[in-house]
């Protein structure tokens, strides 16, 4: 592997990200997404960090976090003042990518109630441009849980289409056809002397949970209990993210920070 440590006999073995996707006319398939299956329905988990549903043409990201910096520089913390350009550039990849009839954003798609009062207006026009000719829904997050008039789209506190339902929080116990964020999940796992530390998608064939999406978004171990509390146990998988491939490691193998 390029980007992730080998795996070895000591090493936790990574596999293909349940299924890769399947090639077209003899081309060769894409390295860089691979199908998930929740509730029977089939997504294409792509290694930026969203996933896109094919038989709704919907592209689902979660925790943009989008104006964190300038959240923090109002506290007196400065950060670098560019991460929602760098959200908003990475969203407009992945709508190039896919065109999607509709995007769904999983919630705390701004750090808090204020940020969309302070979009410069080059990352207005930006957010503007993503959201022509498609629908856009925003789910409520506990960052922002109020909607904007100051946003074009729709607001939601959960969403149901088909076998799926969409929320912020992913909630406890058995729940089938979920997909949620909140919890940014991230992976640590080591071989050959090498330890690495990614975003990851947490998923069993019940539910999945999205990586942070947002450039300045921080991650939660999938070992933490609350991954333990939403599973039952750690044989969901963790899908790592690579520069440019998913890497599938059952959760039992990932180590603590």
């Amino acid at each position: 592997m390029s980007d992730l440590a080998e795996s070895d006999e000591s090493a936790p073995q990574a596999r293909p990200a349940q299924s890769p996707l399947r090639a077209r006319g003899g081309e060769r398939a894409p390295q860089d997404r691979a199908e998930l299956y929740v509730a029977g329905v089939t997504l294409v988990a792509d290694c930026a960090g969203a996933l896109y549903w094919p038989e709704e043409g919907a592209l689902i990201v979660a925790d943009l976090h989008l104006e964190k910096g300038s959240s923090y520089a109002s506290r007196g913390v400065l950060l670098p003042p560019y991460d929602t350009a760098a959200t908003l550039g990475r969203l407009a990849h992945l709508i190039a990518r896919y065109a999607p009839r509709a995007v769904i954003a999983l919630g705390d798609s701004f750090h808090d109630g204020e940020g969309p009062r302070r979009l410069t207006e080059r990352d207005r026009a930006a957010l503007a441009a993503l959201q022509r000719g498609r629908d856009w829904l925003w789910v409520a997050g506990n960052h922002d849980p109020d909607p904007s008039d100051r946003l074009e789209g729709s607001y939601a506190a959960t969403l149901a289409i088909g076998a799926l339902m969409f929320r912020h929080e992913p909630q406890p116990g058995e729940v089938t056809g979920e997909v949620a964020g909140h919890l940014h999940p991230v992976a640590r796992v080591s071989g050959r002397g090498r330890t690495v530390r990614r975003r990851c998608f947490a998923s069993d064939r019940r539910r999945v949970v999205l990586p942070a999406f947002g450039a300045y978004a921080g991650g939660l171990n999938v070992r933490d209990r609350a991954f333990a509390d939403l599973f039952g146990t750690r044989t969901f998988t963790a899908h790592m993210l690579g520069e440019a491939r998913l890497y599938a490691f059952a959760a039992a193998h990932c180590i603590v920070d």
